[in-house]
């Protein structure tokens, strides 16, 4: 049966309050093209918390903690966007097949070590980082002898409690190589997929808003893949200091290919469109 959400009529105005309420708690911008997607999705959580009105849940929602479990369902619903293993195969080409065997050729000769820790930021349901997981224990033959750290991170806490379960449907998955899908994921009784423990052993996921800093983490290759597209000139600026403080000199930075990143890439060098280097 079809969910049937509320009707009401949204203004114009009570919109721009949202949007500007949601660019206040994640620096993202929905412009005036998105006002069919915001009202959409205003229209679920309305329906969720059984409250009619727009205006109400307005009210309601900014009278509320910012630890309510309503303010993570709402940042959640606003925030979210489609995700899928392999996604962009051009850059997961490059990981395994450039990134990763240097690396590897790096520890061989003794000038690196046999470690990697790898960011993947607004992760979403971490289909990201379970792609990184993969990718290595394809590609690193010796991989038990190495230390590997994923970290996924988002604003949402529904997206993480969905990374941390680890459920795909085949939707999901549709992207995934099926020897790589064979290998690493487990079929389940509903028909969804599993990562094995060999590629959960290595991800963990927290909470984080990339307007604030991550103290104490410093990477190796931060993904943060169509991220930039949705902040404006300042929250890009913050989003993008926090992240450069975790990434070690060196170190890179893997976006979107049009993320308006221009200003913030003084320091780096570009090794192509979506990749730049830390000096």
């Amino acid at each position: 049966m079809a969910t049937t959400l509320p009707t009401e009529t949204v203004s114009d105005s009570q919109l721009t309050k949202f949007a500007n309420l949601i660019y206040q708690k994640t620096g993202n911008r929905f412009s005036s093209q998105k006002k069919t997607l915001l009202t959409n999705r205003l229209r679920r959580r309305l329906k969720a918390s059984g409250i009619s009105g727009f205006d109400e849940y307005y009210q309601y929602l900014t009278k509320l903690s910012r630890r309510h479990e309503e303010w993570n369902e709402f940042l959640q619903e606003v925030t979210t966007h489609e995700t899928y293993l392999f996604r962009d195969s051009m850059q997961w080409d490059w990981f395994t097949r450039r990134y990763l065997p240097a690396r590897v050729s790096g520890a061989r000769r003794g000038e690196l070590p046999k470690e990697l820790s790898i960011w993947s930021a607004a992760c979403s349901t971490g289909d990201e980082a379970y792609t990184i997981a993969a990718c290595i224990a394809d590609k690193i033959t010796s991989v038990s002898e190495w230390k590997i750290n994923i970290l996924g991170t988002d604003i949402g806490t529904g997206a993480l409690q969905q990374a941390e379960q680890a459920d795909f449907n085949e939707r999901a998955m549709r992207l995934v190589p099926s020897r790589l899908q064979g290998r690493f994921f487990t079929k389940t009784k509903t028909g969804n997929w599993r990562p094995k423990e060999m590629l959960t052993q290595w991800t963990r996921f927290r909470q984080h808003n990339l307007l604030e800093p991550l103290p104490g983490m410093h990477f190796d290759l931060v993904f943060v893949k169509n991220v930039f597209i949705y902040f404006d000139a300042d929250s890009k600026r913050k989003a993008f200091e926090n992240i450069n403080k975790t990434l070690r000199s060196g170190g890179l930075l893997l976006s979107g290919p049009a993320e308006g990143i221009t200003d913030q890439l003084r320091d780096y060098d570009r090794e192509e469109p979506w990749l730049h280097r830390k000096r």
